[in-house]
């Protein structure tokens, strides 16, 4: 009798311990084939806000050549963000930023907050007053010492909307 436990508990263990291999070795194998698939789906989601990047980076001065050829006595890079600072500190002006063309509305003065060297000649900025957004098309000089002259080309304000 005792002899027959053995053995039935014997079988039961090793069915038991099979399933349990057959079971982790099955989880092991779909979580590698998911971490695949993922990884798979993370690095086209990479590749393809990289080609975005790219292509929207097309229209810059750090990835135009012959833009950059025009500033050959400058650090292109330097320049860049010397120019953003130039133009930025008209901000401080308390009538609003001259180069946005648009006149205080309200209480709060119109303000450049985001704008793009487009390259050597061309800025284009988002501008706004906090209730009234724009943007504008600007031109601009460098002289030999690095100092931008500006001067704006164009301005368009969005109508406030109603909700």
């Amino acid at each position: 009798m005792a002899r027959q436990l053995y053995l039935y508990l014997l079988i039961i263990s090793i069915l038991l311990g099979s399933f349990t291999f057959v079971y982790y070795s099955n989880q092991l194998k779909f979580e590698k084939e998911s971490k695949t698939a993922s990884l798979k789906m993370k690095s086209d989601s990479i590749a393809v806000l990289s080609s975005q990047l790219d292509e929207s980076n097309s229209f810059s001065l750090l990835k135009n050549e012959y833009a950059q050829n025009y500033f050959v006595n400058f650090e292109v890079k330097q320049l860049e963000a010397s120019i953003r600072e130039q133009l930025l500190a008209f901000n401080d002006d308390p009538k609003g930023n001259s180069y946005t063309g648009q006149e205080q509305l309200g209480e709060q003065k119109f303000i450049i907050n985001k704008m793009k060297v487009l390259n050597h000649r061309w800025i284009i900025a988002n501008y706004s007053d906090g209730t009234y957004w724009g943007e504008a098309l600007i031109k601009y000089f460098v002289d030999e010492k690095g100092k931008a002259s500006f001067q704006m080309m164009d301005t368009f304000i969005y109508p406030k909307e109603e909700y």
